[in-house]
């Protein structure tokens, strides 16, 4: 198992139904300032025309994770299907994997006194034999889809063979696994609208760079 997530981003209204499902499944403090998922905004013009992109966001569960790397007592780790997972009973609150994290990901959870994330519902869902998490349930466009890269017949990786992708913070190193899908109605505006400097990929092109990071990091995962 590889777990990841793609996102159809251009179909997020910022409806915030993500979020509050994260916050109820899985008893995420609540504020503004304590999301394990969030959803980023930009505005920009293109010879004149409007834009306004949502991206959502969460830890992208990197297959080399740098926040894993940094930690002192090892409580940020792999867990099962590369998850990337803070064990609240270990952590000492060094902020080191928040430091480490090129998303921005990471924050403390008061009531805790540790570092909290997103777990792709791990806890509440994947552990009882559930396929997807709470916010891919909960959200009305259909913008998330959660699965497996290790299946070549699964939903998701059919996904990203029939579609166009990219990463973000590519240059980070980090191999993230959330999957933003390029829109198929407009793919040339959305390639500017994205940045001159993302590189789009297809499944082909990407895969080899999965497997060359999970044969790196594998053995550091958990079993279930």
């Amino acid at each position: 198992m590889n777990f990841a997530m793609a996102l159809d981003y251009q179909s997020c209204i910022n409806c915030k139904a993500c979020e509050t499902a994260c916050k109820e499944e899985n008893g995420v403090q609540l504020g503004a300032d304590k999301q394990r998922i969030w959803v980023g905004q930009t505005e920009e013009t293109i010879f004149g025309r409007p834009f306004v992109n949502f991206y959502p966001s969460q830890c992208n569960h990197c297959l080399d994770a740098p926040c894993v790397d940094v930690c002192p007592t090892n409580a940020s780790h792999f867990a099962v299907g590369g998850l990337v997972m803070v064990d609240k009973e270990k952590c000492i609150l060094c902020k080191g994997c928040m430091e480490a994290c090129p998303y921005d990901a990471r924050f403390v959870d008061d009531k805790k006194v540790a570092v909290d994330k997103c777990t792709f519902c791990y806890d509440t869902r994947i552990l009882n034999g559930e396929t997807t998490t709470a916010c891919q349930a909960t959200c009305p466009t259909k913008v998330r889809l959660f699965g497996d890269l290790d299946d070549e017949n699964g939903e998701l990786v059919q996904l990203l063979k029939s579609r166009k992708f990219f990463v973000l913070k590519e240059d980070e190193g980090t191999v993230p696994k959330l999957f933003y899908l390029v829109p198929e109605q407009d793919e040339n505006f959305a390639m500017r609208s994205i940045g001159h400097n993302t590189k789009i990929y297809t499944w082909d092109e990407f895969k080899p760079i999965i497997e060359k990071a999970k044969a790196k990091r594998s053995p550091q995962w958990k079993s279930m």
